[in-house]
């Protein structure tokens, strides 16, 4: 599979005109890739098909993004001396995006997200393969490109919570999508400071777009940019994150708000 360009859903989205088409017609276009790419990829998640809008739906497809993330990042670190990331500071953001991603995965399951589907997700491919870990443009292009549609998701997420009557988890999903966006924003900085991202150091937005339609149209869109198609050559295990481990304890015991907090 070609994989889509780095633009394809966090540029070229803002961009349409010099494309020609609506944001509905990409996304259908980038769906229609998706469904033949992952093909029994994404079976899983037709037993969800009938409650697309539904409370555990929602909660299903977010368990599966941040597991998603938990192994972008997980390999990030393990390769991190060949992307050059490999510095103290560095490192240990990698490592602190990575246990926040594996705190929200966590949350969405104890929130009733149907395990049995999420847990059929145990490996992920990327658009570009093995390189993804070994050129730190690719890396950054990937973690742009992901973190775009995470947060297009939650903005989703937001609204379609809030319809379903809980505006409890409809402030989660607010919650997490500021944290991924902070992700993307030193993602974005670092893209443009080693010159190897064609993008300011800073948002240049008033208003976050919600460049998805639904939280159900975003395993198809992932799917299609290439997330979803393990195989031969370009298959990720996910590994859960485990927070006594020596080598993520440290930066675990400095991350604030480990559960959600409201003021009283």
């Amino acid at each position: 599979m070609t994989p889509l360009p780095y633009s394809s859903l966090t540029h070229v989205l803002n961009d349409l005109s010099s494309h020609g088409m609506s944001r509905r017609t990409l996304l259908k276009a980038i769906a229609g890739t998706g469904a033949a790419a992952a093909g029994a990829s994404l079976l899983p998640l037709a037993t969800l098909a009938q409650n697309v809008d539904s409370v555990t739906t929602i909660l299903t497809i977010a368990a599966i993004a941040e597991r998603l993330a938990v192994t972008f990042y997980t390999n990030g670190i393990r390769n991190a001396p060949r992307l050059r990331l490999n510095s103290y500071r560095m490192l240990n953001e990698l490592k602190a995006f990575a246990i926040e991603e594996q705190i929200h995965e966590n949350f969405f399951i104890a929130a009733g997200a149907d395990t049995n589907t999420v847990n059929q997700f145990t490996a992920f491919s990327f658009p570009y393969g093995q390189q993804t870990f070994t050129s730190l443009r690719l890396f950054l292009q990937t973690q742009q490109q992901l973190e775009g549609v995470f947060d297009a998701a939650f903005i989703a997420a937001v609204y379609e919570f809030a319809a379903q009557g809980r505006p409890d988890l409809a402030r989660i999903a607010a919650m997490i999508a500021m944290v991924e966006e902070g992700h993307r924003t030193v993602g974005r900085r670092l893209g443009f400071e080693r010159g190897l991202l064609d993008l300011a150091p800073a948002e240049e937005q008033a208003f976050a777009p919600q460049l998805i339609k639904s939280v159900g149209d975003a395993p198809n869109v992932v799917a299609g940019a290439g997330y979803l198609s393990p195989q031969d050559g370009n298959a990720f295990t996910y590994t859960p994150i485990n927070f006594n481990d020596p080598e993520y304890a440290p930066i675990y015991a400095r991350i604030k708000y480990q559960q959600p907090e409201v003021a009283s």
